[in-house]
């Protein structure tokens, strides 16, 4: 794969940030120790819902023209926001400060910046949305559903950390409605949860831009001439390159690095 893009053809990533994971995690299956020279398989069913996933999966593949950038984040302000006002915080609201609510904000910014990503395409006309409906990525015991957080740019840090709360239990209860799932403008999926590193997250049709978390490494970063640990984030944008030019993935991802290393900035947008 080239230093700025690749092709796709990963799964989607999991929710939410390393440190503090709000959305519960799909229950793998496990297979017990065999005995010795026991060769046994099982068969078993997929759900409609496995099913449907696995049907928009190969869809969205053999449709769009997805490719992946990448870029790192240096979480150091957002951790230090945290740390600081995680108590007050919980005091106040009942419910912790996670880091999906920054990344939610700094993924609105960047959507303003970049329009074409906050898009769909039907037929040859590409329909742009004045308004943010972001899809967070969730755990469920049947796999990931991506329940929907409407008018995210009008909600506070507490209502976004609030509302994952409540889709992540009601994912695992199963509970979600249909009207909770539909009419995402964009996502946000998480990995880091799960340990993974990188990823390359795959589309949730007909959105065209789907953000991908990972799991915060301390590593060496140069920072005014020394080699300094900085907890750091790898950070991946899929797009349909049919109408995101790679430019504009490039910049939407530099412009989620600025607001999220400067969280004040958000403040501003």
């Amino acid at each position: 794969p080239r230093a700025a893009e690749q092709p796709k053809a990963a799964a989607a990533s999991a929710p939410k940030a390393a440190e503090q994971p709000t959305a519960g995690a799909a229950t793998p299956l496990v297979t017990p120790r065999r005995a010795a020279g026991e060769r046994t398989e099982e068969r078993v069913r997929m759900s409609k819902r496995r099913a449907t996933i696995a049907r928009r999966l190969v869809e969205v593949q053999s449709t769009a023209a997805m490719l992946t950038t990448f870029n790192e984040v240096d979480m150091s302000g957002v951790m230090a926001i945290r740390e600081r006002h995680k108590q007050s915080f919980k005091d106040r609201h009942g419910i912790n400060l996670g880091m999906t609510s920054f990344f939610a904000k700094a993924a609105i910014g960047a959507l303003r910046a970049f329009p074409r990503v906050n898009a769909e395409i039907q037929g040859d006309e590409m329909v742009l949305k004045h308004y943010y409906d972001i899809g967070v990525a969730v755990g469920a015991s049947e796999g990931l559903v991506v329940p929907v957080l409407r008018d995210a740019d009008q909600m506070s840090f507490a209502e976004i950390e609030g509302q994952i709360r409540d889709f992540a239990k009601r994912a695992e209860d199963g509970s979600l409605s249909l009207a909770d799932l539909k009419g995402g403008t964009f996502t946000i999926t998480n990995g880091g949860v799960f340990g993974s590193l990188l990823s390359t997250p795959i589309l949730n049709p007909p959105q065209v831009g789907i953000l991908g978390l990972h799991a915060i490494k301390e590593r060496p970063v140069g920072v005014n001439g020394q080699i300094v640990l900085r907890p750091m984030m790898y950070t991946a944008l899929t797009y349909d390159h049919r109408i995101v030019d790679g430019s504009e993935a490039v910049r939407f991802l530099v412009r989620v690095k600025e607001l999220i290393e400067d969280p004040g900035a958000m403040l501003l947008e």
